[in-house]
C-alpha cells in the first residue's frame, strides 16, 4: 500500500493522484470530516468486492456513498422536493441519509437492499476529489469490519499492510481526533428513523426534526 501525505498547500497534486487510483479501479484510505474512510468507485462491482474483502465485510452489509452535490445524489437516489429541502439543510456535513436507490446503484453495494446511504462530506479534500471523478465514492470506515475505528496513521498502515488484498493508496493526514462516525438517518419512511447515533447527537437531531415539523 502506497502512502502519501495530505499537503494542504499541494492539495491539487494529492487529489489528482487519488483520483487516478480510483479511476483505475483502486481502493484508497483517506481523511474525511469525521474518521478515516475507505473509498472506491461505487459503480464498479469489482472494486466493491475488493473493499469488502479488505474489510472482511459480510456481503449483506451495505456500504455508504459520498457524492459531491444534490444533483449527484439525485442520479443515484429517489429525491422529491421535500427530501431535497431537508438535504439542503444538512449537507455538507456528518449526517448520512438513507434513500430509495435507483437502478444505477449495484445491489452488491446495498447488500441486495433497495436503499442507499449517501452524504456530502464537509471536507475540502474529499469534495475536490469527488469533482475529479464522474462517479460517487464508497465511504466506509477504514477498519476491519466489526473492529474499532482507527485514528492513528501508523495503526492504519500496520492493519492494512497485512491485509489481502491491500488498499492501493493511503492519503494520510496523520493522527486524527478520536471522534464518532456520521449519524445515519432513514428518510424512506414517513417518520425519519435514526439508524446510528454518531457525531451529531440526539438533541441536535431532535432540533432538526422539529425544524421540519417531523414528529
Amino acid at each position: 500500500m502506497k502512502k502519501i501525505n495530505l499537503d494542504i498547500n499541494d492539495i491539487e497534486k494529492v487529489t489528482s493522484t487519488a483520483s487516478e487510483v480510483l479511476k483505475s479501479g483502486g481502493v484508497i484510505i483517506f481523511p474525511t470530516d469525521t474518521i478515516y474512510g475507505m473509498g472506491a468507485n461505487a459503480f464498479d462491482e469489482e472494486t466493491i468486492e475488493k473493499v469488502k474483502k479488505i474489510k472482511d465485510r459480510e456481503n449483506e452489509k451495505p456500504l455508504s456513498i459520498f457524492v459531491k452535490d444534490i444533483r449527484s445524489a439525485r442520479r443515484i437516489a429517489c429525491i422529491d422536493l421535500n427530501i431535497e429541502k431537508i438535504l439542503d439543510n444538512i449537507w455538507p456535513g456528518p449526517i448520512t441519509v438513507v434513500l430509495r436507490k435507483k437502478d444505477i446503484v449495484p445491489y452488491s453495494l446495498t447488500g441486495n437492499g433497495e436503499t442507499v446511504a449517501i452524504r456530502i462530506p464537509q471536507n475540502d479534500f474529499v469534495l475536490k476529489l469527488l469533482k475529479k471523478v464522474d462517479f460517487p465514492i464508497i465511504a466506509t470506515s477504514a477498519n476491519i469490519s466489526g473492529e474499532k475505528n482507527l485514528f492513528s496513521a501508523d495503526e492504519i498502515m500496520q492493519e492494512f499492510s497485512k491485509s489481502k488484498p491491500n488498499p492501493d493508496l493511503f492519503v494520510s493526514s496523520g493522527d486524527i481526533q478520536d471522534i464518532q462516525a456520521s449519524t445515519i438517518v432513514d428518510l424512506t419512511t414517513t417518520i425519519p428513523k435514526i439508524i446510528r447515533m454518531g457525531i451529531v447527537g440526539k438533541e441536535n437531531m431532535q432540533n432538526f426534526f422539529n425544524k421540519f415539523n417531523i414528529n
